[in-house]
């Protein structure tokens, strides 16, 4: 067998499975630590929509100046986003302070399309 054409193969067969793969799409959401409910709500919305689609979901609470002592309630508004989408996603990262912003990710759940 010629060894360039060999090569030629292995790329193709490489590039085959590249295509296949499913490409993950990440969609942020930005909450900041005083969010009202009808923003909560409304933010809410756009991320059941993002999980059904099957993106993944990066929620985060960007505290601006002094707020960042209000630490403490970013963290019980995020956890609080993944308790109502417990039915659409699943935690993949809990709440983590990184700087100023507290970082949540959320993957959506895997469903039987067949049973629907």
């Amino acid at each position: 067998m010629d060894y360039k054409k060999y090569l030629y193969e292995q790329k193709k067969k490489q590039k085959e499975i590249k295509a296949k793969t499913a490409k993950v799409v990440l969609k942020e959401i930005r909450l900041g630590p005083n969010t009202d409910d009808h923003d909560f709500n409304f933010k809410l919305k756009h991320a059941t929509k993002f999980l059904q689609d099957g993106s993944k979901v990066k929620v985060d609470v960007f505290f601006r100046g002094r707020s960042i002592i209000y630490k403490d309630k970013g963290e019980y508004i995020l956890l609080r986003f993944a308790q109502e989408l417990e039915d659409y996603a699943k935690v993949e990262q809990l709440p983590k302070l990184e700087g100023k912003r507290m970082i949540m990710i959320l993957s959506a759940k895997k469903t039987d399309k067949k049973s629907n």
